[in-house]
């Protein structure tokens, strides 16, 4: 049982480390404008991310789940009250 949990916790760090390259390298390939800086620059990230700072994958899911599910939610939550595009 333990071998099987292992390994689906091998394969979810894979997926996770896919699928943050691919986000990180369409990001900084919008950015950067250059598809070779934006290949370099991902492969940077995650591997800091990933071997250096692995707490941070966690963090960094959360934050993209905020991003795509809670974009609605977030824009109508105004802590300050009133229109701030004045």
């Amino acid at each position: 049982m333990m071998i099987l949990l292992d390994g689906l916790m091998d394969n979810i760090w894979i997926v996770l480390t896919l699928f943050l390259f691919v986000w990180i390298y369409s990001w900084a390939k919008q950015n950067l404008g250059s598809a070779k800086l934006a290949i370099l620059f991902s492969l940077i990230v995650v591997y800091l991310t990933f071997y250096s700072y692995p707490v941070l994958v966690w963090l960094l899911v959360v934050f993209f789940l905020l991003q795509t599910l809670g974009k609605d939610f977030l824009a109508q939550v105004n802590p300050f009250g009133g229109d701030q595009l004045r």
